[in-house]
């Protein structure tokens, strides 16, 4: 009768938790990613505080989410109605006047701040694609504002 060899313990250096590179160490890794997903955080909220600033609003030196979605509500509720058009029903405003368009957008945009503030620091990634759709969405409610800021400057 052969007996089996018995098992040797594995090498000290090949065990998971004894990682031979920094980037092999899920901590290190972890850090990181938090480190990038801070500061990508970062920069779209000052993207945010300009872009409450260039609807007008009075941004705070340090702003959170939800005074930079209050600002941005106020900007929505601030922007003037497209003119009417003649011929149309009761001269209402149209869906696609830019008007009615960037305060549309901007009402998405506070929508995902205040989607983003729910979230507080539980779930970064989510987060920053939130503060992302907002940046998205008030860029776009701005450029729409600029043809009309134009035919308001040739006249």
């Amino acid at each position: 009768m052969t007996t089996a060899p018995a098992q040797q313990p594995p090498e000290q250096g090949r065990l998971w938790h004894h990682a031979r590179d920094l980037g092999d160490n899920p901590g290190v890794i972890n850090r990181e990613l938090s480190k990038r997903l801070a500061a990508g955080r970062d920069r779209r909220l000052t993207q945010l505080a300009d872009a409450a600033t260039r609807w007008g609003g009075h941004v705070p030196e340090d702003p959170g989410i939800t005074e930079l979605a209050d600002l941005l509500e106020t900007a929505a509720a601030d922007t003037p109605a497209p003119p009417a058009r003649p011929g149309d029903p009761g001269h209402t405003a149209r869906p696609d006047d830019p008007g009615h368009t960037a305060r549309t957008l901007l009402a998405g945009a506070v929508e995902n701040l205040r989607a983003a503030a729910r979230l507080g620091g539980h779930l970064p990634a989510v987060t920053l694609w939130h503060l992302q759709r907002a940046i998205d969405q008030e860029h776009t409610a701005h450029q729409q504002t600029i043809p009309a800021q134009r035919q308001g400057h040739d006249r």
